[in-house]
């Protein structure tokens, strides 16, 4: 009883572990995942802000501060290596909404890039200098963002 019980519970944690074995063997999903979970991120700390910028949130000068510089902070981080050649949503189909064209593209979308960090950066200096500091900015972060959005990801 005492083998049998080993067995069972030696090839159920196998069965269970089968899906996280077989990912690891393409290492291009975690890198996927890796720029999913930046721009996730990106997500959490513009959203409020657009929100208080909407009037759907009250706006807090702290809160906008912190958000916004949290915004500048990321763009420290080098993501570089998340983003390697074919891991596109014709390679990894249901992974991804990254475009083909990125790679193809570059000069354009270095330039989207650019556009948005100057955004990021001019919007953290003033976010938590009043609720129209906010709003004079916001709409060059939105433009920013939409500039990849649109030209560079599937539409959902």
């Amino acid at each position: 009883m005492y083998k049998a019980t080993r067995i069972i519970i030696l090839t159920t944690g196998l069965i269970l572990a089968a899906p996280g074995i077989a990912a690891d063997k393409d290492p291009n999903l975690k890198l996927i995942k890796a720029r999913q979970g930046e721009m996730q991120l990106r997500s959490f700390n513009a959203g409020p802000l657009f929100g208080m910028a909407k009037g759907k949130i009250a706006y807090n000068a702290e809160l906008a501060s912190t958000l916004a510089n949290n915004l500048a902070t990321q763009l420290k981080l080098d993501m570089g290596r998340a983003w390697p050649k074919d891991t596109d949503n014709v390679a990894y189909k249901g992974k991804t909404t990254a475009l083909p064209k990125i790679w193809t593209t570059y000069p354009d979308i270095a330039e989207k890039g650019k556009a948005y960090a100057r955004a990021v950066n001019e919007l953290a200096a003033v976010a938590g200098n009043g609720l129209d500091a906010l709003k004079s900015k916001i709409g060059a972060l939105g433009k920013g963002c939409k500039g990849c959005h649109d030209n560079f990801r599937k539409k959902k």
